[in-house]
């Protein structure tokens, strides 16, 4: 794996980010909250999740902590306060990724899961779980949308090749 694969990675997900948020901007207050069977319990459970996963795993590969927790629903109340928590993550994970250099990729990463278990793993292959988990969490909270009449359309990776 190499940087551009990276970014080309994180590009995608910026963006299928941004479309789940624009169709989560269009639910109501009691939508965005209201219980729904996904793994996280409501569309702000999956959308808090996946924010929170990106964090967790940026602060891990960059700072080398290990947050004991993640970050719950009640930290982000309304989408808005989200989604500029979100702004400033993508930022911070940008200038990180864009920091890095193609042999950087392959360094191992030590850290520890909020349960305290240690793990090792090679940088790049975490960066890729990054995108592959929300992938999954956000096909979840697409669902939730669609079924409110909000969908976010088409997240395929390819459909965000073609658009740039």
């Amino acid at each position: 794996m190499n940087k551009s694969s990276i970014l080309s990675l994180f590009g995608y997900n910026r963006w299928a980010n941004a479309r789940i948020l624009d169709a989560a901007q269009k639910v109501s207050i009691a939508q965005y909250t209201a219980p729904y069977a996904i793994s996280h319990g409501s569309l702000r459970g999956a959308l808090v999740h996946i924010f929170s996963a990106e964090q967790v795993w940026r602060m891990r590969c960059q700072q080398g902590i290990s947050p004991q927790a993640m970050p719950g629903e009640g930290s982000y109340p309304t989408l808005d306060a989200l989604r500029s928590a979100w702004q400033e993550e993508e930022q911070s994970m940008h200038l990180y990724l864009a920091s890095l250099g193609d042999d950087d990729l392959q360094w191992p990463v030590h850290y520890r899961n909020t349960r305290g278990d240690a793990y090792e793993e090679t940088l790049w292959h975490i960066l890729a779980h990054v995108v592959n988990h929300g992938t999954q969490h956000r096909a979840e909270a697409a669902v939730a949308l669609t079924s409110y009449g909000h969908s976010p359309g088409d997240l395929d990776m390819i459909r965000y090749f073609r658009s740039g």
